[in-house]
């Protein structure tokens, strides 16, 4: 019952890609655009993670950690260079 409830919730949030992928190409402004990409790599952990549960490997939860990491410094970077121009002070 748990393998069917995953490859459910992966067509899901593969769904919830696809929408944040036209919101990312066709958003009438840079902060949407921002948001639909940060939306993205928040989908895109969840992926890892579930096909983590799947394998039942430890591994891939340590990669979303990783990658979320990693999105939330890019995120900051961007919108700080939004607000002032410059990233480093």
């Amino acid at each position: 019952m748990l393998a069917q409830v995953i490859f459910l919730v992966f067509g899901m949030i593969s769904l919830a890609l696809l929408l944040n992928l036209w919101r990312l190409m066709r958003g009438p402004s840079l902060p949407d655009r921002i948001l639909a990409l940060d939306t993205m790599y928040i989908n895109s952990i969840a992926l890892i993670i579930l096909y983590g549960l799947l394998m039942g490997s430890p591994l891939y939860f340590e990669a979303a950690l990783l990658i979320a990491m990693i999105g939330f410094i890019s995120t900051v970077a961007v919108c700080k260079f939004l607000l002032r121009g410059d990233i480093i002070e």
